[in-house]
C-alpha cells in the first residue's frame, strides 16, 4: 500500500509538470513559425499588417488527424498590444483554441502551420469574450502576402481578422470561416498554475511572460514595437 501511495503521489506530481512541458513546448513552436515566415518577407505576412495588427494567434503543426468528431481542435497562441487602444508592448502569450469540423477538411495528412493577424479593436474584443465564429461573429479574409501590402483588397483591409497557412513550405492565405476560436483555459491553468481565460492574460496583464514564451514576445516586440496609425 505504502509503494502504491508513493507510486499516486509521483504520478499526481509527475502530470502537471507534463502538461506545463506540453504548453511550453507550444510557445516554442509559435516562435519558430514566426521567425521563419518573417525571414522570408517577399513570400510571407507583409510588414505593414504585422506593425497594424492588435493581436497575432500562432497555430503551430495542425494536423488533420486531430480533427474528430466531438474533439475537433487546433491548439495554438494568442498575444495582443496592451493598452486601452492595443497601441503598447506585446503582451504575455494566452493559449487559444481554433475548432471546426469544416476547418479539418482544409488540411492534408501533413502538419499544418496557421497564422493569423487581429486587425482591429472590435476582433480583438470579440475574441477576448468569448467563443468566436469566423465569418459570422467576427469577418475574416485570406491573407494576402508579399513584402507590401500593394496587392491588398478592400476586403481584406476592411476584415476583423486575416489569416494563412503554412504546409510542406507552401505560404499563402487561407479561409478559416465556419471555424471558432476561444480560450484555451485547461492550457492556460497547466501553463501559468492557475486559472486564467486569454482576456484575463492579454488584456488585463495578471500574469507576465513564462520563460518559454520570451522569443516569440522579444521578436515581435523587437520587430514590430509600435503600431502604425490607422485610423480604425
Amino acid at each position: 500500500m505504502k509503494k502504491l501511495a508513493v507510486q499516486a503521489l509521483f504520478i499526481s506530481c509527475a502530470l502537471p509538470l507534463f502538461a506545463q512541458d506540453a504548453e511550453n513546448a507550444r510557445l516554442t513552436q509559435s516562435y519558430d513559425v514566426v521567425k521563419e515566415i518573417l525571414a522570408t518577407p517577399d513570400k510571407g505576412i507583409p510588414t505593414d499588417l504585422l506593425h497594424k495588427a492588435k493581436c497575432v494567434v500562432v497555430f503551430p503543426s495542425v494536423k488533420k488527424a486531430a480533427f474528430v468528431v466531438g474533439a475537433s481542435y487546433g491548439r495554438g497562441v494568442i498575444t495582443c498590444r496592451s493598452g486601452a487602444e492595443f497601441r503598447g508592448p506585446w503582451s504575455a502569450p494566452a493559449m487559444f483554441a481554433l475548432e471546426g469540423a469544416s476547418f479539418g477538411l482544409q488540411i492534408g495528412g501533413e502538419a499544418t502551420d496557421f497564422v493569423l493577424l487581429i486587425m482591429n479593436e472590435r476582433g480583438a474584443e470579440s475574441v477576448m469574450s468569448s467563443k468566436v465564429k469566423l465569418g459570422a461573429d467576427a469577418s475574416a479574409a485570406v491573407g494576402p502576402v508579399g513584402r507590401t501590402t500593394s496587392a491588398e483588397t478592400d476586403i481584406a483591409m476592411q476584415a476583423d481578422i486575416l489569416s494563412w497557412s503554412r504546409a510542406r513550405g507552401v505560404f499563402g492565405g487561407v479561409s478559416l470561416s465556419g471555424s471558432t476560436l476561444r480560450s484555451d483555459d485547461g492550457a492556460n491553468k497547466n501553463l501559468y498554475g492557475r486559472h486564467l481565460s486569454a482576456k484575463e492574460i492579454v488584456r488585463e496583464g495578471k500574469v507576465t511572460t513564462p520563460v518559454a514564451g520570451r522569443p516569440l514576445i522579444d521578436l515581435l516586440q523587437r520587430t514590430f514595437p509600435g503600431r502604425v496609425p490607422t485610423g480604425d
